[in-house]
């Protein structure tokens, strides 16, 4: 128990520590021209380490994933610098917030039709999850790990609710939005595990008296 504990708590800060470097969120106390130099310097770090994770021997290929991606990450910046204050403003106008993201719905689907025109499915995934994170997994084992008699039938529901939040976070414009995207399907989750029976709070509760005992601390991770 003591390892799981130790193994579960390290994944989960590491996804937090991941979320707070997020480059799409930028400085905006910095001038624009150094903003932008260093927002550049970012994504390339970011889709070289994805590119670490695929093993593209042609080169021709890793360029052409790499450029797409790269490409990804500055449409995304321009569409939410473009139209989050829209959004905002639309409040609870359910039909101007879904012709705003019609816009976005389109630049994700070129954009996973490119990477799959180079990749296996299996590699999108790869890239899919490094752009939030690895939050799908981490999260996934930590439901896992909190809720231990999940069967096989609930834990492919948890995972399938978390693919879900996984191809609307990788669009997400901060690490905020990111973040309260995940929570939202978390949300869903939770009302799934109702339903089944499960007293999800009690199991975190008791998760924690467990987290507290093997550390001594009274703060628990966040998952």
């Amino acid at each position: 128990m003591k390892q799981l504990l130790s193994l579960l708590t390290l994944a989960l800060l590491a996804a937090t520590a991941a979320l707070a470097q997020d480059p799409a969120a930028g400085d905006p106390n910095l001038p624009a021209g150094e903003a932008l130099a260093n927002y550049n310097k970012a994504i390339e770090l970011r889709t070289d380490d994805i590119l670490k994770l695929l093993p593209l021997t042609d080169a021709g290929k890793r360029g052409r994933v790499h450029d797409v991606i790269v490409t990804q990450y500055h449409l995304l910046k321009a569409w939410h610098a473009a139209n989050d204050a829209k959004l905002k403003s639309s409040g609870k106008d359910t039909n101007a917030v879904a012709e705003i993201r019609a816009s976005l719905k389109t630049i994700h689907n070129d954009y996973l039709a490119k990477l799959s025109a180079e990749l296996t499915p299996a590699q999108v995934d790869i890239v899919k999850d490094k752009m939030v994170y690895n939050k799908v997994q981490v999260t996934y084992n930590a439901y896992c790990a909190i809720i231990p008699v999940l069967t096989d039938v609930q834990k492919a529901h948890i995972l399938a609710v978390l693919k879900e939040a996984r191809e609307e976070a990788m669009d997400g414009g901060s690490v905020n939005e990111k973040s309260a995207i995940f929570k939202k399907y978390k949300g869903r989750i939770a009302n799934y595990l109702a339903q089944e029976g499960i007293n999800e709070t009690q199991f975190r509760k008791e998760w924690f008296q467990k987290y507290q005992a093997q550390k001594g601390t009274n703060a628990a991770p966040a998952q």
